[in-house]
C-alpha cells in the first residue's frame, strides 16, 4: 500500500473527529431520552431538534475545514512538484533500501536517464554515472552530507563534470530514510577553468622560451650559411654526403624553431568579424588533395576573430587528418560540419583514419607530442594555442565507427 500524503493525513483526522463528535451525540441523545421518560416526550423532541441542528452545524463546519485542509495540502504538494520539475539543477532521490524514489527532469537531461530509472536500484539507474553513484553510496554508509564535490563522468565523447551535493534524511529518532542528492552541470565552469590556466602556461612558456629560441635560430642560420659556403664538389667524395647532410639539418632544424616560436610568441590578433565557413573553405584551398577529401557541411556563423590564423588552424587539422589517412593507406574522407549551439559555433573535423592511440589522446595538444615519424609536434599545440587565444576550446576523441574526430568550439560574434 503506497504511503498517505498529507491530503490523505488530513482527510482520515478529519473523518476521525467526525465519528467521535457523532457518537457523543448519539450517547447524549439516548442519555436525554432513557433519564426524562415518557412525560417529558415533547421538551425532548425539542431538545432532540436542537441537539440535530447543533450536530449538523457541527458536520457542515468540519466538512468545510476539511476542504480547506486539503486544498491548503494538494496546493502545498502542487508546489512542491512544480519546484523538483522546475529546478535546473539535478535532483535524486535514493531511499534507505538504495531503490530511486525521485527523479526530476533535469537529472534526466543531464544523465540520460527517464522514467525507467524510478523504483530500481540507484547503482542500476547511475550505471553511466558510476562515479555519481559512487558518491551517493558513501553517503548513504556514512549517513553524512556530502557537500560540493566535483565528479568527472566519462563513458561519452565529452567529458562531463557535476558539482554534487548530497543530504541525507533521517527521521525523528535519527534513522535514516533517504538521501537527496542534487548536482549541477559545471562542465563548461571546468572548461573556462582549464582554458584560463592554459592561457597562462602559454603566456608563462613564450616569456621562459622565445629569446632562448632566437638565440638558437640565430646559431643555426650561422651552420647553415657556413654550410653553404662549402662545396661539395671541391671536397673528397666521402665527405659531400656530409655537406648534404648538415644542409638538410640545418634547415629542419629552423624550421622547428620558427614553428616553436610561433607557438611560444603572444597573439597579436587582428579581430573582426569572420565567416566561419568561408575561413575553412579558404584553409582547404592550400591543401593538396583535399577537394577531392573533404566535405563541408552543416550550419556556420560569425565569429569575431582572426582571419589568416584562424584559417591557418583549420589547415593544420584538416592536413593532420589527410595524413593521418595517408599513412594508414586509407581513401581519405574527411567531414567539415559546422552547428550553432545558442551562442557558440561548434565545428567537427571527422576522418576515417586509423583513429587515435589511447596513450597519445591526453598529450595530443602539449608541443613536441607526435605519433608521425617525420612531425615537429607543434601542428596541434599551435592549433590549440589559436582556439584558445579566441576564448574557444578544442577537443579530440575517436568515433564510434572508426577514425579520430576533433572538436572545437568558438564563441558567436556579439554582432550575429
Amino acid at each position: 500500500m503506497p504511503p498517505l500524503t498529507i491530503a490523505g493525513y488530513a482527510l482520515v483526522g478529519l473523518t476521525i473527529m467526525v465519528a467521535i463528535l457523532l457518537v457523543v451525540v448519539i450517547v447524549m441523545l439516548v442519555k436525554a431520552a432513557s433519564g426524562r421518560g415518557l412525560s417529558r416526550k415533547s421538551e425532548s423532541r425539542g431538545e432532540s431538534a436542537m441537539l440535530s441542528m447543533a450536530l449538523q452545524e457541527a458536520v457542515t463546519k468540519l466538512k468545510a475545514q476539511e476542504r480547506a485542509t486539503a486544498a491548503r495540502a494538494e496546493a502545498s504538494e502542487r508546489l512542491a512538484s512544480q519546484i523538483v520539475e522546475g529546478l535546473t539543477s539535478g535532483l535524486v532521490v535514493v531511499d534507505r533500501a538504495g531503490r530511486v524514489q525521485t527523479i526530476n527532469p533535469a537529472a534526466g537531461r543531464i544523465l540520460g536517464l527517464d522514467e525507467t530509472a524510478v523504483s530500481i536500484p540507484f547503482r542500476d539507474a547511475l550505471s553511466k554515472a558510476p562515479a555519481l553513484a559512487d558518491v551517493i553510496a558513501e553517503a548513504l554508509e556514512d549517513s553524512a552530507p556530502i557537500l560540493r564535490r566535483t565528479v568527472a563522468l566519462g563513458g561519452t565523447s565529452k567529458p562531463s563534470h557535476l558539482g554534487v551535493t548530497v543530504s541525507p534524511i533521517s527521521d525523528a529518532n535519527g534513522v535514516l530514510q533517504a538521501a537527496v542528492c542534487l548536482f549541477t552541470d559545471l562542465t563548461a565552469v571546468v572548461e573556462l577553468e582549464e582554458q584560463l590556466r592554459l592561457k597562462e602556461a602559454l603566456a608563462r612558456l613564450g616569456e621562459l622560451t622565445a629569446g632562448l629560441a632566437h638565440e638558437f635560430r640565430n646559431g643555426l642560420a650561422t651552420i647553415h650559411g657556413y654550410g653553404r659556403l662549402l662545396d661539395p664538389a671541391a671536397l673528397p667524395e666521402p665527405y659531400r654526403p656530409y655537406v648534404e647532410g648538415i644542409r638538410a639539418e640545418t634547415t629542419a632544424l629552423g624550421e622547428v624553431v620558427t614553428n616553436f616560436l610561433r607557438f611560444a610568441k603572444p597573439e597579436q590578433l587582428a579581430m573582426a568579424p569572420v565567416d566561419v565557413r568561408a575561413v575553412i573553405v579558404r584553409a582547404l584551398e592550400d591543401l593538396p588533395g583535399a577537394a577531392a577529401a573533404v566535405t563541408v557541411e552543416g550550419e556556420f556563423s560569425v565569429v569575431d576573430g582572426d582571419d589568416v590564423l584562424l584559417r591557418h588552424a583549420f589547415n593544420n587539422l584538416v592536413r593532420n587528418s589527410l595524413e593521418a589517412c595517408a599513412a594508414a593507406a586509407t581513401p581519405p574522407r574527411i567531414v567539415v560540419r559546422g552547428q550553432v549551439v545558442d551562442r557558440d559555433v561548434r565545428i567537427t573535423v571527422d576522418d576515417n583514419g586509423p583513429g587515435l592511440a589511447a596513450e597519445a589522446l591526453n598529450r595530443l595538444f602539449q608541443p613536441f607530442a607526435t605519433t608521425k615519424p617525420t612531425g615537429t609536434g607543434l601542428g596541434l599545440a599551435i592549433v590549440q594555442k589559436v582556439i584558445v587565444s579566441h576564448n574557444g576550446v578544442i577537443s579530440a576523441g575517436n568515433r564510434p565507427d572508426g577514425g579520430a574526430q576533433f572538436r572545437v568550439r568558438l564563441p558567436r560574434s556579439k554582432s550575429a
